[in-house]
């Protein structure tokens, strides 16, 4: 359980970074709360409060979040189809149209994760 522990104030510490990262962003009212929410339940996990049903509903709409920029013009499948996988990460601005969305889609991903570990954890427990 303390591993749990560990891994939720890594992942609450990290998501308020990146929430705070995002405060300059053009579309900062989409993903400052996307990361402040997830952070939250993290942040209550360590203090055993959790909410399956809010885990579910935020993986859900993240999720679908997802697909839609997986799929969307210079989205991820562009990214791999169109312009053949180039590198995200050599420099931070996104001057390519692909890059902010493909960046997006991951960091989804990885937010979807949290929850779902948390989840399962929280359910076996």
């Amino acid at each position: 359980m303390i591993f749990f522990i560990i891994i939720n104030v890594i992942f609450c510490l990290a998501f308020l970074v990146f929430a705070y990262l995002n405060l300059n962003d053009i579309d900062w009212y989409l993903w400052v709360p996307i990361y402040l929410a997830v952070a939250a339940c993290c942040g209550l996990a360590v203090f055993g409060l959790y909410y399956p049903n809010l885990y579910i509903g935020l993986t859900t709409f993240y999720l679908i979040y997802a697909v839609k920029l997986f799929f969307d013009k210079d989205g991820v499948r562009d990214w791999i189809f169109k312009y053949k996988k180039p590198s995200l990460v050599e420099t931070m601005q996104a001057e390519k149209p692909f890059i902010e969305n493909t960046r997006e889609f991951f960091g989804l991903l990885i937010i979807s994760a949290a929850l779902i570990i948390d989840y399962v954890v929280v359910m076996h427990v």
